[in-house]
């Protein structure tokens, strides 16, 4: 090697020197024969391994002993966890669909046991099959192939599995278009496994010494430091002698110590506690009520007619044991019967139809948090009184980024002759800009069986644009005179997990119940 004239003196050189780790001083004997090596050279020639370059190459940087000449960057596509089990046993979607080629008869609820998959993976396989008119539900719940529709987009995503699980990785520039369009539709970023494909980088530098990388290498050079050090005496080496050959690695007390991780609420516990903080401070009190509910609170008591298509919308789950309650606390049952049937004493016409009091006691999730504010108007309440509840509601539903078959709701109602809808309207931005921290919203008109007037909240999120955060208006009297309640009433039921991902800038809605430890240490609420 061509030397150059040293530029450091010597206290400086001998600082350096016992400043270095074994690693940088493998790393500088890789330059033994060239100056000039690139990242993929370095790893060929054995000394350092890949996972430890970056780390080795960073503190020789910081010491001005090498420096980068240029640098490229090239994107590999691998398989997830889920990716490889999809490899081995195909996409939910193409086990349904071979299945049901092979003319076997079966429902919804036997996908579950017959194909081993998880309920999300179901839900979400049977929301793309019949999005994409694929198949359809029959009677009793069993699927049926419509022969007549294209399956090639399940194929495509197949195929395209099968290629990159034979190689283990692809480079993704390597890759058509088409490819790299489903790729972008199935894939996630490391450390999130419910994704089919994930995206990684790798980066091939340029490295060459400095001169004073040169001047350090010849020291190293001839005092035949190799970077081979032991980090402990042991019992052996006192036994046998052999310590007198090796190499110990040197104290260093400026070294910062390990960090501790203390142990922290998760950021939507976080969030559910500031949220019940607000109202706490706005004066609003408390209601609560059971997850498990009967059909009359969570809907009969809000005037919604069993024959209505409203009441599909909510897409139960039902009990299986006890599958009804015993009975329909009085006198609440039969006035909310005879509203239903001829309008009772609240000057309706009623909806017209013999009420079923068997189906109302039948026993479901909980499906919407308004439920409670229907016991609460039972309950006697303070007039004027304002209420709120924290409440998880249940409804079947394709698992996305903005959906979730169990959900947070933020159920509130605020009582009094001087209530109206203005009130309404001034509180809902006003929950929008305390709670979800939004910068843009919008009120458009909304139908609901238990309000008149009604209204939606939508919400501009950063990334996925304007998204629904719920239903708000003012109780019907065939609502509140049953129940007993004679002034105007304000309700409002809004999707806290959506407030959520607004206020803690997060873009899929499962990210909410992440156990990703980087994640939960340091998401915190935009403020």
């Amino acid at each position: 090697m061509n030397r150059k004239p040293l530029s450091l003196t010597q206290p400086e050189l001998e600082e350096i020197l016992q400043s270095l780790h074994p690693l940088e001083i493998k790393l500088l004997h890789s330059f033994r024969d060239k100056e000039v090596l690139s990242s993929i050279e370095i790893i060929n020639k054995g000394l350092i391994d890949e996972s430890r370059l970056d780390m080795a190459s960073n503190w020789l940087l910081k010491k001005g002993l090498i420096e980068i000449n240029g640098e490229e960057v090239t994107s590999f596509v691998s398989l997830t966890e889920t990716g490889g089990d999809y490899y081995k046993n195909n996409i939910p979607e193409i086990r349904i669909l071979s299945a049901l080629r092979e003319g076997r008869s079966f429902t919804v609820k036997d996908i579950n046991h017959t194909f081993h998959l998880d309920p999300l993976e179901v839900s979400s396989a049977l929301g793309t099959l019949k999005e994409s008119s694929v198949i359809l539900i029959t009677q009793g719940g069993f699927l049926e192939l419509k022969s007549d529709k294209d399956t090639e987009e399940f194929e495509s995503l197949q195929d395209l599995i099968g290629l990159i699980g034979e190689k283990a990785s692809l480079n993704l520039d390597d890759l058509s278009d088409e490819h790299k369009s489903i790729i972008e539709a199935h894939h996630r970023k490391r450390g999130k496994s419910k994704g089919i494909f994930r995206i990684s980088e790798k980066r091939n530098r340029i490295f060459s010494l400095t001169e004073n990388g040169r001047s350090i290498l010849s020291v190293l050079l001839k005092r035949g430091e190799t970077g081979e050090e032991v980090s402990q005496l042991t019992p052996e080496m006192l036994k046998e002698g052999t310590w007198k050959n090796k190499t110990f690695r040197r104290y260093n007390i400026s070294l910062s110590p390990p960090r501790i991780s203390i142990g922290k609420k998760h950021p939507y516990r976080e969030f559910l506690d500031f949220v019940k903080y607000k109202f706490i401070a706005m004066g609003f009190e408390e209601m609560r009520g059971p997850l498990i509910e009967n059909e009359f609170w969570n809907m009969d008591a809000l005037y919604m007619p069993q024959f209505h298509p409203a009441r599909d919308i909510h897409d139960v789950y039902f009990t299986k044991e006890p599958s009804q309650c015993r009975e329909i606390e009085s006198p609440f049952g039969t006035r909310v019967a005879e509203t239903h049937i001829h309008g009772g004493n609240t000057g309706s016409k009623g909806w017209r139809y013999p009420f079923d009091i068997n189906r109302a006691r039948r026993l479901i999730l909980r499906s919407q948090g308004t439920t409670i504010s229907a016991r609460t108007l039972a309950s006697g309440p303070k007039i004027p009184g304002k209420y709120f509840s924290i409440a998880r509601c249940f409804r079947y539903d394709t698992v996305d980024a903005t959906h979730a078959p169990d959900f947070y709701q933020i159920e509130g109602i605020v009582l009094g002759e001087e209530i109206n809808f203005r009130t309404l309207l001034g509180l809902l931005k006003l929950l929008g800009e305390e709670i979800a921290m939004v910068k843009e919203f919008r009120f458009l008109p909304a139908y609901f069986p238990f309000t008149e007037p009604s209204v939606e909240l939508h919400g501009k999120h950063t990334k996925l644009g304007w998204m629904e955060l719920g239903g708000a208006g003012i109780f019907r009297p065939e609502v509140t005179i049953p129940l007993g309640v004679k002034v105007p009433v304000i309700a409002w039921g809004l999707g806290l997990d959506r407030m959520a991902m607004v206020a803690l800038d997060i873009n899929d809605i499962r990210d909410l119940f992440s156990r990703d430890l980087d994640f939960i240490r340091t998401k915190k609420i935009r403020l």
